[in-house]
């Protein structure tokens, strides 16, 4: 039985300005970090989200993160309890706003922001209208 995503790993130009984005601006913290055996060089810094669920950064990162059509991750989405505190705590800490605060297609309210890279990152609340919200409880029910 699948328990919840683990982690997603990301590749950075510049590993430790992705980690202070994520750790200084949006507030995440920094669990650990893994070294090579063979050399001791920095293999990826591990970024807690909430239990069990990380986001794990790879340096060396080459080429450009700004197409919507290329194969592969198209964006992060962490999903937050207050919406409308978060983005002002994080615009505080001077994190680029890409949309305002919007109901989505699901009905889940959501903003977009990036990451020095230009990984897309999206925050979602979800009320209970919303279409996650509905499948979290329905599929809950199922799981009984």
């Amino acid at each position: 039985m699948n328990k919840r995503l683990g982690h997603l790993a990301i590749r950075a130009k510049d590993i430790e300005a992705s980690a202070r984005f994520y750790c200084e601006t949006l507030g995440f913290k920094e669990a650990f970090r893994m070294h090579n055996l063979e050399g001791g060089k920095l293999g990826c810094i591990y970024i807690y989200i909430a239990p069990s669920q990380f986001i794990e950064i790879f340096p060396n990162g080459i080429g450009e993160q700004n197409s919507d059509n290329i194969i592969g991750i198209k964006h992060i989405c962490i999903e937050v309890e207050n919406i409308t505190a978060f983005i002002e705590e994080i615009r505080a800490k001077g994190a680029p706003i890409d949309t305002e605060i919007k109901t989505g297609y699901s009905k889940c309210l959501q903003f977009w922001t990036h990451d020095p890279d230009e990984n897309k990152i999206e925050f979602m609340e979800l009320p209970p209208e919303s279409l996650q919200a509905q499948a979290n409880a329905r599929i809950a029910k199922e799981m009984i």
